[in-house]
């Protein structure tokens, strides 16, 4: 087949990271393998351009050169001051026309794409006046905060999710889509649990990449964004509640970081508390943490654990909403623990004490890139 896949970015973060492992699963499954992306960034993902056909669409710049774009810009702004967040709805449907006419040029110089999978929420706001039969829309998290009172939300409904083809990446997220709906009044055309791919050959080969900033003793580890879903106020509550003696080490960057490195000095902790900034390799810190601990609000999936325990590091993770439960099945299912301070502090110090535990490679056999891709394939 000849597969496409539709992302806004290629910053670092798990969505775009996923983005990347899917398209390049797919060209490892034997099938022709494009990535497109809208908008640059200073920091960005590389997928492997001998495995991928890449293709940078600055798709703000393809809506001013349309008849009238600049006007369809504007009066979507003005529409956002008066109706918070609808910018989406006049620049969506003016992006899924650039968008058509891209693809167009694609397929005159590639051949007709079989499958188009649009992955995140962002992607489907510029392009969703396109539809098309081969297009399949992702949702990497869980829709939490919508009410039928507001107009822009019925819209987003109506407008990128009604009569489509869905992807869940967890059945925590299908279920958030399935109350939006009854609540929303939209009905999607068939909706369907495929989870992130794992290419654990790959972190393999990256998590033994020379890291000279690594820490020389052992150490707690947290990755993500330094943005509210991830909750590190609450990580840096429990390390401080907890009996544990490793430093804690969080990679990643974001708005957040100020606000997070004063917390850790009014709690005492920051001399114990390394932020390291983001990393486009997070591998070798993965495979040399001794334990990796998750606390999000919320998790479509949590790619990071998977991430993790691909590496052999040991995860624990608070039960939040999403997909988290869905990695913590079997033995894992004990490494949850409730959405507290209190009680992720406890399972920290309880996990340290037994030495961690042996990961098994099988819990990770859902996750391989070949079903994942199987199931794209066949949807």
């Amino acid at each position: 087949m000849r597969i496409l896949v539709v992302v806004r970015t290629l910053k670092v973060g798990g969505m775009e990271r996923v983005a990347i492992d899917l398209a390049e699963s797919i060209a490892a499954a034997g099938h022709e393998s494009h990535l497109m992306y809208f908008k640059k960034r200073k920091t960005e993902l590389k997928p492997d351009p001998q495995a991928v056909n890449i293709h940078h669409f600055p798709i703000t710049q393809a809506i001013y050169r349309q008849a009238f774009g600049g006007l369809v810009d504007l009066s979507a702004r003005i529409s956002n001051a008066f109706m918070r967040k609808s910018l989406f709805i006049l620049n969506g449907w003016a992006g899924g026309r650039a968008f058509a006419k891209k693809l167009e040029e694609l397929e005159n110089r590639f051949g007709r794409f079989d499958k188009i999978i649009f992955r995140g929420f962002g992607t489907f706001e510029l392009t969703w006046s396109f539809r098309d039969d081969r297009a399949i829309y992702v949702l990497e998290n869980i829709w939490h905060s919508y009410s039928a009172t507001r107009l822009v939300d019925r819209k987003r409904g109506a407008l990128l999710l009604h009569d489509r083809k869905l992807v869940a990446v967890s059945h925590g997220v299908k279920e958030s889509i399935e109350k939006a709906q009854d609540t929303l009044g939209f009905t999607p055309k068939s909706i369907r649990v495929i989870t992130n791919p794992c290419p654990v050959e790959r972190i393999h080969r990256l998590m033994v990449e020379p890291c000279s900033d690594l820490p020389a003793e052992p150490y707690l580890l947290n990755v993500a964004r330094l943005v509210p879903q991830k909750n590190h106020a609450l990580l840096l509550d429990a390390y401080a509640r907890s009996n544990a003696k490793l430093p804690l080490v969080i990679v990643g960057e974001g708005p957040l970081r100020a606000e997070l490195e004063a917390k850790a000095a009014a709690l005492g902790i920051r001399d114990r508390v390394n932020f390291v900034g983001a990393k486009t390799n997070p591998y070798p810190w993965m495979r040399h943490a001794k334990l990796f601990v998750l606390s999000s609000r919320f998790e479509g999936l949590g790619v990071v654990l998977l991430e993790a325990l691909a590496c052999g590091t040991p995860i624990v993770a608070v039960d939040c909403p999403g997909g988290v439960r869905d990695v913590f099945e079997g033995p894992l299912q004990c490494y949850l623990a409730a959405n507290s301070a209190d009680a992720l502090a406890a399972l920290i110090d309880r996990t340290l004490n037994e030495n961690g535990y042996t990961v098994d490679p099988q819990w990770l056999n859902k996750f391989r890139p070949s079903n994942v891709v199987e199931e794209f394939v066949h949807y």
